[in-house]
């Protein structure tokens, strides 16, 4: 029995696309763009900016006392305060957000609602741009010099709040973001979740993205300070209201302005949202992933060749290879599954996952290549995207449907 013809050259392709993703997508696998815990430059505590701390939630209440604690107990010389925008939850978010904060003290908080999004405008960015307009100044005051965005379910730090200004005052940026450790404590979770950050930094490489002068842009919107000046001069959140992917829109808005971004991993940041099972993290994967590929087919065709060149055909080339016969296809498609399986064990050490998930990566990128199937399946059938009980079949078009899935 011998090979098709064509396997043996398409596991050199393969292999080709792995040399060149190893030497030249900005170091994407490695695992060291972080903010140093704790560092600050020393100053006295009228020295330090005022933050103002936004934090969007919708139905929320049963993650609150795992989150919000940790920001009331933010160790910020300088003065900061916190405004929750309760986005017209239905289970009692907005007044536990008020009872945590009398139990813990802390940073002072104040809850805020902002109605239903217009049409145009995604849930969280205009639950964003209300609270952004509570905490500006009137014409004849100072308003806070940075934002601190936040989602519901991260936890902080003591030190985050101090490390994000100091990071952002001694590098001169504008935007300074880290991507929450996102938790992995069952089985899926610990399977699925180290290869979502992966894929992410191999589209968005984090050292392209914090160069001075460069291109790619990328936020991460669980944790983003933002200087207020940069807001204002980048139109945000207004100019990016319909953007479902919203870190990364806001990201690219502050660069276009002219802008300095910074994005890393972060070490005392973190989600505490539980996805224990496959379906709620297929879920999370699939609500955006048409959106990511600006809901374009010939992208998304494009898209699916391109994962099943890079993480399909190694794998499948060993198997035809040794089955057949064919040294090529079995040498060329082993080599491209191990520079694979090496770009993704930095990912595993910085999640604390062992090396053994590091060669199942061609499966894993299976699973999201039928999310990312599904979610463009879903929008083109007019169900868009959904989250918390709102479906976005457009971009930015929201309709408001209690119990849609999500």
């Amino acid at each position: 029995m011998s090979a098709p013809a064509w396997i043996a050259p398409t596991a050199l392709a393969a292999l080709a696309v792995w040399v060149w993703l190893l030497l030249f997508r900005g170091l994407f696998w490695r695992t060291d763009q972080r903010l140093p815990p704790g560092a600050a430059p020393p100053a006295a505590p009228g020295d330090w900016p005022d933050v103002a701390v936004v934090v969007p939630a919708r139905d929320e209440a049963g993650i609150l006392p795992d989150s919000l604690p940790s920001l009331l107990a933010q160790e910020y010389p300088g003065r900061a305060g916190i405004t929750f925008v309760d986005d017209n939850s239905t289970d009692g978010t907005g007044d536990l957000a008020r009872a945590l904060a009398e139990r813990y003290g802390g940073l002072p908080l104040r809850v805020v609602t902002p109605g239903e999004p217009p049409p145009g405008w995604t849930g969280k960015l205009w639950a964003l741009r209300h609270g952004i307009e509570q905490v500006r100044a009137p014409a004849s005051g100072d308003g806070p010099e940075f934002l601190l965005l936040t989602d519901a379910d991260i936890a902080h730090a003591p030190d985050s709040l101090r490390t994000l200004v100091a990071a952002a005052r001694t590098g001169g940026y504008d935007l300074v973001s880290q991507m929450a450790r996102l938790r992995v404590v069952t089985g899926w979770e610990r399977l699925i979740v180290p290869a979502f950050v992966y894929f992410f930094c191999q589209l968005y490489p984090f050292r392209r993205v914090n160069r001075a002068r460069g291109r790619t842009a990328a936020a991460a919107g669980g944790c983003v300070l933002l200087r207020s000046s940069a807001a204002d001069r980048a139109g945000v959140p207004e100019a990016i209201r319909g953007a479902l992917i919203d870190d990364v829109a806001l990201a690219g808005a502050v660069r276009r302005s002219g802008g300095r971004i910074w994005l890393g991993l972060a070490d005392r940041v973190m989600s505490v949202r539980p996805c224990p099972g496959l379906p709620e993290l297929w879920r999370m994967v699939s609500r955006s992933a048409y959106a990511q590929l600006r809901r374009d087919p010939l992208i998304l065709l494009g898209a699916v060749a391109g994962l099943v060149l890079v993480y399909l055909v190694p794998p499948g080339a060993v198997v035809a290879g040794a089955l057949t016969g064919d040294r090529v296809a079995l040498l060329a498609g082993g080599a491209a599954w191990a520079v694979m399986t090496a770009t993704f064990l930095p990912m595993l050490r910085y999640y604390g996952q062992p090396a053994v998930f590091a060669p199942a990566l061609p499966f894993i990128a299976l699973l999201y290549l039928l999310m990312t199937v599904e979610s463009a399946l879903r929008h083109h059938r007019g169900r868009g995207a959904a989250w918390k009980g709102r479906t976005y079949r457009g971009a930015g078009a929201p309709a408001a449907e209690r119990g849609a899935d999500g």
